[in-house]
Formats: structure tokens, sequence, C-alpha cells
């Protein structure tokens, strides 16, 4: 089966990143705006074929909204791949970093969440971002669309065994912050300005239990409306820019 990326974005960072992976670049025929123009003359720098198409025939190649861009793989070139490491190099990347930030996910099963969680990682330059190979979303071309090309600009782990993965990064010095709703410290009172990796669950049940084990601090975000819960992407993003404000205001002394 062939491999589609769609999305201006998702199909701009295929282009830059790996355009041997390209057979066509499927691109709407009657779309002559600068950003399209700017895509195409993308394409043609990279040697990637372009192909003018209906809109109808682009609608009728995608689930989603393509916005006038269809990018066709080719025959067993793996999009998925694009962003993915192995969790040895993972290891190897948290011993490199200065002051690691991961963002783990157990159990975001929607594509959209897991996009989104990826697209605000790369705003917040994650080490990596980290979920289960079962009971976890793919990185397919839905998240992919979402993410708007953070899919292969953050470095992403699919792990066999999460519980696993855990220890070995409090083993190399990581804390394990978990998030919960009826964690008695918020977000705000926990000190992330230290090697740590933020853990977000299912927006149902949560962290399952091993996970929730495996965490030397659980915390929760102080929620003043009457909401009970925030979707996990936005929960993501909150926690994440946390980080970033803390170790932003430690550097500046």
């Amino acid at each position: 089966m062939t491999e589609l990326v769609f999305g201006y974005h998702a199909t701009e960072s295929l282009i830059r990143q790996r355009p041997g992976q390209i057979q066509t670049l499927m691109v709407q025929r009657d779309r002559n705006d600068k950003r399209m123009q700017a895509l195409h003359d993308l394409a043609q720098a990279q040697g990637v074929v372009v192909e003018r198409c209906a809109k109808s025939d682009l609608d009728a190649l995608t689930p989603g909204r393509h916005q006038g861009v269809v990018a066709r793989l080719q025959q067993g070139a793996s999009y998925e791949a694009a962003g993915q490491t192995s969790e040895s190099d993972l290891m190897a990347m948290v011993a490199a970093a200065e002051q690691p930030l991961l963002l783990i996910l157990d159990g975001v099963t929607d594509p959209h969440n897991l996009g989104a969680c990826l697209r605000s990682a790369d705003a917040a330059g994650v080490t990596a971002v980290i979920f289960p190979k079962d009971q976890s979303a793919d990185i397919n071309d839905v998240a992919r669309k979402v993410a708007s090309g953070a899919a292969e600009t953050v470095p992403w782990v699919r792990v066999t065994n999460l519980a696993r993965t855990l220890a070995h990064l409090k083993q190399a010095g990581v804390w394990i912050i978990g998030t919960s709703g009826d964690a008695s410290d918020t977000l705000h009172d926990q000190d992330l300005t230290v090697p740590c990796a933020l853990v977000l669950g299912s927006e149902g049940s949560g962290m399952r239990r091993l996970t929730r084990e495996a965490c030397d601090f659980t915390v929760s975000l102080p929620m003043a409306g009457s909401v009970s819960s925030l979707n996990v992407s936005v929960a993501a993003g909150i926690c994440l820019f946390e980080a970033v404000r803390q170790r932003r205001r430690k550097q500046a002394g």
C-alpha cells in the first residue's frame, strides 16, 4: 500500500527533510497563490516530480483536509520512520542533553491528540516524545497533518515496555513527573528545571497503574472553572511550557 502525506506543513517538512522518499507531489490545479507556488518551487529545487490534479482527485485520496497538496511516497518507503528513534538512541540522546525534557504519553489513542502533542513538543524544544506500541495512536497521516511537520523534526520513540523505559530513564538521572487530577501538589509547585519526563495519561482513565507507580512525583493542573479535566494535548502544552518558563527564569538568574 502506497503511503500518502497531505497538508501544507506536513508536506513541506517532508520535502525539506526527505525528498528522496517522494514519488510524486500532487498539487491542486487551480491553486496558484504565493504559498503554493513557494511549495512548488521548493519541490522542484529538491528534484521532486510535481503533478497538477483536480481538487476532486485529491479529495478522493485523503480522509482529511489536504489543503491542495498530497505527496505520494515511493513504493516501500515508510514515512512513519522519518522521526522515529530507537530506545537505545533515546538513552544516548538523554545522556548527551544538558537538561533533558521528555514528554511521555501513556494511552493517548486519538491521532489528532498525538499530532497536537508532537506539535507542542516541537515548540517547547523537547528532547523526545515517548509512547507505548500498544494502546496508543500511531503516527499516521492524520497525526502527521495535525503535527504540522513536527512528526519528523521531534524525535519520537514507540517503546515495547513503558515501565522498563521509565526505569532506564530514572537510572539515567531523569525525574519522572506524572500528571493526575487527584495529586495534592500542582504543576507550578514542582521544580521542572531538573532533568525530567512529564507523563500524561489518557483523558478517560489517566496513567496506567504501573506508570503511576513509576513516577517520582505526581502533579495536578490548577483548575478554576467547572470542567474537571483538559484535553490531553492542551494539558501537554501547559506542562511543557511551564517547564520552559521555569528553565528560562533559572537561566536568567
